[in-house]
């Protein structure tokens, strides 16, 4: 009997992307099965010392997902009802659930045409008596300009949260993003350049956040669950004040902290697929590829092209024609202010056209660790076929 994925896979030359879970992976997985403690446990500690340790930050807290790392850096940084915080509008949607959710407004300011990332230029107009907090998003693994984000925030006093969702091993001048605001908030989603299936963590070098998110993740509850355990009833405990079940269990734990040490060899091998995609679509007539900085290491997590008039079709149509020859492709991403909740929570004080203009242009190519280069080449020919047809 054939599964969904076995026919997923068979009509899908190339898929969008592909998670890479090693045999030793799973032996770390397996290990974390046969403890008792399943979840807050030595594990997660473990992998908390290793993510550190690989973005040279004092502190690392594992979460949920990214979308909790966001809403509790917001919230434990005194993020509230009223403040406003701005955000890029060509962003995943996460981004703002995660300020409405911390009671917060979500403020929408366009994107730079050249990196995607959200535009200085937008910030300072979007900035009011009411704004508390900026959160940059490295889109694609593309550093943002902190530099410019964070004098923004000294000269106004306010929170940098970093989004950092795509970016585990970017860095800036040898110093990895999520370490020049507040705090870092990386997700372990399956697409992601590391993954623990649903998963996500919080860097940052301040004691008193990193107390305050670690109390904040777990009830509000003053003693670890191995702690309560091993020393003393495990019934005694104080609640200091509200808080989420928003732990990072022992399964996913091990197996990040087995990944999480192969993320320099993960994004080599990402960048030597990036850089031979460019080389061979940069030839192409109507499509702009991304560009690289020697100011910036990218960790390469999306491979992002723009299609132009030019090039004889619209992005939907080459989107369509791909997957007619089984070849994934997506975008990254609607912009926010298409979505029915941003039209209800946010606000925004300047100009959207750009995000707007490009949201029409980029697609998404299939892009992971693993990627082969056959796969690549059959992407490349089958987009220069499709480009020759229109001629």
């Amino acid at each position: 009997m054939k599964t969904k994925k076995d026919v997923f896979n068979k009509k899908n030359k190339v898929p969008f992307f592909q998670p890479l879970i090693t045999n030793e992976d799973k032996k770390e997985v397996m290990k974390a099965l046969n403890s008792s403690l399943l979840t807050d446990g030595p594990k997660l500690i473990e992998f908390e010392k290793e993510f550190a340790k690989s973005t040279n930050s004092k502190y690392a807290i594992g979460v949920t997902n990214a979308t909790s790392a966001l809403q509790l850096s917001l919230i434990c940084s005194g993020i509230k009802k009223g403040d406003e915080v701005i955000i890029p509008n060509l962003t995943f949607v996460a981004t703002a659930s995660s300020v409405i959710l911390a009671g917060a407004t979500p403020v929408l300011a366009d994107v730079d045409d050249d990196t995607l990332n959200i535009s200085i230029d937008s910030i300072q107009k979007n900035i009011t008596k009411k704004t508390k907090a900026i959160i940059p998003v490295h889109l694609a693994g593309m550093p943002c300009n902190m530099k410019k984000i964070i004098e923004i925030g000294k000269k106004n006093n306010l929170k940098i949260i970093e989004d950092c969702a795509h970016a585990i091993g970017a860095k800036i001048g040898g110093k990895h993003v999520g370490t020049f605001g507040n705090a870092g908030c990386f997700s372990f989603y399956p697409t992601k350049n590391i993954t623990t299936i649903e998963g996500g963590m919080i860097i940052t070098n301040c004691k008193q956040l990193a107390d305050k998110i670690r109390l904040k993740r777990n009830h509000g509850i003053t003693r670890t669950l191995e702690n309560r355990y091993t020393k003393g009833r495990p019934w005694e405990y104080d609640v200091e004040e509200p808080g989420y079940n928003f732990r990072l269990d022992e399964i996913r734990s091990a197996l990040g902290k087995n990944q999480i040490k192969k993320i320099k060899e993960f994004n080599r091998k990402r960048e030597k697929s990036f850089d031979y995609y460019n080389s061979k679509l940069s030839k192409i007539p109507g499509i702009i590829v991304p560009k690289k900085s020697k100011n910036y290491t990218s960790s390469y997590h999306l491979y992002i092209i723009r299609i132009l008039d030019s090039f004889g079709m619209n992005r939907d149509e080459l989107f369509e024609k791909l997957l007619a020859k089984g070849i994934q492709t997506s975008v990254h991403y609607k912009p926010l202010n298409k979505f029915q909740v941003c039209k209800n929570k946010a606000k925004k004080f300047d100009s959207l056209n750009k995000s707007e203009k490009i949201y029409e242009e980029i697609i998404s190519l299939p892009f992971f660790t693993n990627i082969s280069k056959n796969q690549l080449d059959i992407v490349i020919k089958s987009i220069k076929k499709i480009q020759e047809s229109t001629n």
